[in-house]
């Protein structure tokens, strides 16, 4: 009787944690050169996130000249007027911080992690490149970085194992001329033929406070702050307009197979649909039927392939959401003596399933609940919310859209997620693609 008491009690605090309004406090302002701020004040700690996007990734870039953006999250490391190439790490660390950068298709990102008394450091670091790295660039340092992201395109996709998977979806789901058609590190020959002059052209159009935001989270006094943000980058002419990017519609209007040999010892099926992008109808259904799918050992698709048949290694499904479109994905790695026709034939089961019944409210419950779950968890820091912040201001113009996010998972219910996938994983709009051992195409989903 307890038990159950016990129970009833913890249900109950679930509902009522879930009826809570989240609520991230900020303030934002507009320096006269355009930089959007935010700044978001938790004293919870004694640590500091900055956390600047330029709104630029590899969808800015053209056929014949991909690859710059990710080049200058290497370049941006390179040394600037007032900061010799190797001080940025090494007067960062020495104040007990922390940094990185990552590109995708949409945004580049710097961060840095630092003590809250070491707030300026950062932001010194950060308009100093801004304003005024195209006056430290040289056509060496361009060649030298040109080389290490070439190095990098070998090791994370040529030389690596099933590491062309990711090209070859995106070259063939989306035409030559969409922006996602090419990968963000960009092709060896455009990387080869980028001149010193394109990468200064690209850094004038793109690099400027107007195409960039920043939001700085944590132990703050946000006047303070507001001071040292004028005070570093209030200096910073602004550059040119850049117009937003739209989403752009993609028909994919029949079945492609491809089949790539590599050197592997299991054969991997993927299968890919262009989705809806980012906060878009559709989009939070999508992520659901991934969970319901293939997270977690009760999902549908591990629970036949890899637990009951024990005819799989592994088993994944996810929306890659995106700003222009997104991707929804398969992954299904055989386990040795069974081919991927097999593993196919079963994940095709599953679909014609889910598309001609929608899956149970428990399945979908716990989706949410786990979504739910790992929400939350990306929220408890204060680099994460930075992080965040910046990614919500962006995508709708509102830094606290974390209510608006949740909400868009929690109200779905199982018909919602059957009309997405009748909708979007039409069986004639999609890729499949077979990564098989060298000399063993037999092994594909022919």
């Amino acid at each position: 009787m307890k038990r159950l008491l016990l129970l009833v009690f913890l249900l109950g605090s679930i509902a009522t944690a879930q009826e809570v309004r989240l609520t991230i406090p900020y303030t934002r302002f507009q320096l006269h050169n355009g930089l959007d701020v935010v700044l978001h004040e938790d004293h919870t700690t004694p640590a500091v996130s900055v956390n600047l996007w330029y709104h630029v990734g590899s969808s800015r870039e053209k056929p014949g000249r991909t690859g710059f953006a990710h080049l200058f999250e290497h370049l941006m490391f390179m040394g600037s007027p007032n900061v010799p190439q190797g001080k940025f790490d090494e007067w960062l660390e020495s104040a007990g911080g922390d940094n990185n950068a990552s590109t995708s298709e949409d945004r580049t990102n710097y961060f840095e992690d630092v003590p809250s008394n070491a707030l300026e450091l950062p932001l010194f670091l950060e308009s100093d490149r801004l304003g005024y790295l195209p006056q430290a660039m040289t056509p060496e340092k361009v060649d030298l970085q040109r080389a290490v992201v070439k190095n990098e395109r070998r090791q994370s996709y040529e030389n690596r194992p099933y590491g062309m998977s990711e090209i070859l979806l995106h070259d063939n789901l989306f035409p030559p001329d969409h922006p996602y058609h090419w990968p963000v590190i960009g092709s060896m020959e455009d990387l080869s033929a980028a001149s010193f002059q394109d990468v200064i052209d690209f850094f004038r159009k793109y690099y400027s406070p107007n195409n960039a935001s920043l939001v700085i989270a944590g132990d703050i006094d946000p006047a303070k702050a507001r001071i040292l943000v004028g005070k570093w980058f209030d200096e910073i002419p602004a550059g040119v307009n850049v117009p937003p990017q739209s989403p752009l519609t993609v028909n994919v209007m029949e079945e492609k197979r491809v089949v790539a040999e590599d050197k592997v010892q299991l054969p991997r099926i993927y299968m890919a649909w262009v989705t809806p992008p980012q906060l878009a109808p559709g989009d939070a259904a999508l992520d659901i039927l991934s969970a319901v799918l293939a997270a977690g050992k009760n999902s549908r698709l591990y629970k036949r392939l890899v637990y009951d048949m024990q005819i799989a290694q592994d088993v994944s499904a996810f929306q890659a959401s995106s700003g222009l479109a997104s991707m929804f994905e398969i992954i299904v790695t055989a386990r040795a003596g069974h081919t991927l026709k097999e593993i196919e034939a079963v994940v095709q089961e599953e679909l014609n399933k889910i598309k001609s019944e929608p899956p149970t409210l428990r399945e979908v419950q716990r989706a949410i609940n786990q979504f739910e779950a790992s929400f939350f968890r990306r929220i408890q820091t204060v680099h994460d919310k930075a992080d965040q912040l910046n990614g919500y201001l962006v995508a709708t113009g509102d830094p606290d859209y974390f209510n608006e996010d949740l909400a868009r998972y929690t109200s779905l219910d199982p018909s919602d997620v059957w009309s997405a996938a009748t909708t979007y994983l039409r069986d004639n709009g999609r890729v499949v693609l077979s990564i098989v051992p060298i000399g063993k195409r037999e092994l594909g989903a022919q």
